[in-house]
């Protein structure tokens, strides 16, 4: 109810940014918002494209909830994995199977950093991933720079071979889209495996205990330094992940840019909308796609900015789901109770009128 919420307000602030620029042609804006996702089997196929890095980016985000850490480096490690991918896949001509291996360990490694630091040195994640997104960006950017045979004139890397991609299996003569292939079951598969990891195992217990009292956690023997590393590691490999399935499709090519790639950020709207269950990512990834889909067909009518306006608040207004989540349960709560209060019967005034009655009886 909370997402749904969001997402409702989310809708309406969008139509009234539209009505305020262009009232004329306003609702068949939101109409393409609405249906453009799945009005054709390519435009779905780009719904799906997209939605696989953001369910990894939001499990990132997510995992990382649960443990008790904000991930807000997500970005950076997306971009590793990325660079980790590409590189292996470029260079090296490996397997896909091995470059979205050796992106899991890039991301990994860009995620383990916060949480060395935290665990030995008591700093915030917060605050060491936000630089190590910047570093790993113009890390990632200087390497490439310095693979020239790799990149064409307008500094992207070149396609990849089809023998180091993604496989399609078919999936793309059925969508008729080249964004087509398995990268969606990928993530579905990553994110039932975190699910299964954080409820149903003892070190997921851990991981979820140490997240919501550290101290009663190391009171009971749980190693917190330990965990805090772990689900850093953790977070990290799945953005690290979401990289690889973007770069390994053989179709979209790394830019360098200087600006840090939107797809870690939007992880963080992805994990609040499904309030950070790793099922529920898979559903809000997909929205945010459907979204992103519906406002690039809005062109040429509405310009890019207005686009960005609306899926920014839609994505900013997610963010209030916890929020809003508190309020329903209070809310649900409070009725409960006065429910409850209205069924119970009166209870005796005092013990003297049970004794009397029970005298009066015998």
């Amino acid at each position: 109810m909370a997402s749904l919420s969001s997402i409702a307000v989310g809708l309406v602030v969008g139509m009234i940014v539209l009505l305020f620029f262009d009232a004329a042609h306003a609702f068949s804006g939101m109409g393409k918002i609405i249906a453009t996702g799945v009005s054709t089997l390519p435009k779905f196929a780009k719904v799906l494209y997209q939605a696989a890095p953001l369910i990894m980016t939001g499990l990132s985000v997510g995992f990382a909830f649960k443990t008790g850490l904000f991930n807000i480096g997500a970005s950076g490690q997306y971009t590793l994995g990325a660079a980790f991918a590409l590189i292996c896949a470029l260079v090296f001509k490996t397997p896909w199977y091995v470059s979205l291996l050796a992106a899991m360990i890039g991301g990994a490694i860009w995620g383990a950093i916060p949480g060395i630091c935290n665990a030995f040195f008591n700093v915030n994640e917060v605050i060491t991933s936000i630089m190590f997104n910047w570093i790993g960006l113009f890390t990632v950017n200087l390497m490439f720079s310095n693979m020239t045979g790799y990149l064409d004139v307008g500094n992207r890397t070149l396609p990849i071979t089809a023998a180091y991609v993604i496989p399609k299996l078919g999936l793309n003569e059925a969508f008729n889209s080249s964004y087509m292939n398995i990268s969606i079951f990928i993530a579905v598969v990553c994110a039932v495996i975190i699910w299964i990891v954080l409820t149903k195992t003892t070190f997921g217990y851990e991981l979820r205990a140490c997240g919501h009292n550290r101290n009663a956690s190391v009171y009971a023997g749980i190693n917190a330094r330990r965990n805090i590393i772990l689900s850093m590691l953790i977070s990290g490999a799945l953005a690290g992940i979401g990289g690889g399935i973007f770069y390994l499709n053989g179709t979209t090519q790394y830019t360098i840019e200087k600006l840090l790639l939107d797809m870690g950020f939007n992880g963080i709207p992805v994990a609040l909308l499904a309030t950070s269950h790793p099922l529920g990512t898979i559903f809000s990834a997909l929205f945010i796609s459907y979204i992103q889909v519906g406002g690039e067909a809005m062109q040429p009518v509405f310009v890019t900015e207005i686009i960005d306006i609306i899926v920014a608040v839609i994505i900013y207004l997610a963010a209030f789901a916890l929020l809003m989540r508190g309020l329903i349960g209070r809310f649900i709560k409070a009725d409960t109770g006065n429910v409850n209060a209205e069924a119970e019967p009166d209870a005796p005034a005092t013990g003297k009128d049970n004794t009397a009655r029970e005298g009066n009886g015998k």
